[in-house]
């Protein structure tokens, strides 16, 4: 785990350990979500990344007949 401050303007550093085990570059946007008593970071992935991921799926499904 590891401990951070938040600068006077409200910006922390996200230590170069997760950055790199992340895969977080700079420029790139994070998600911030509230969850009751801690917020999370999620790193967010340009769409341009998941191109192909479905690549060999099933795609002769047949229709209902409705």
């Amino acid at each position: 785990m590891e401990i951070v401050r938040v600068s006077h303007k409200y910006q922390v550093v996200i230590p170069l350990e997760i950055r790199r085990a992340m895969g977080i570059t700079p420029g790139q946007q994070v998600q911030l979500r509230q969850c009751e008593t801690h917020i999370e970071l999620v790193p967010l992935q340009p769409v341009s990344d998941y191109r192909g991921f479905l690549r060999g799926i099933e795609t002769d499904i047949p229709n209902d007949d409705e």
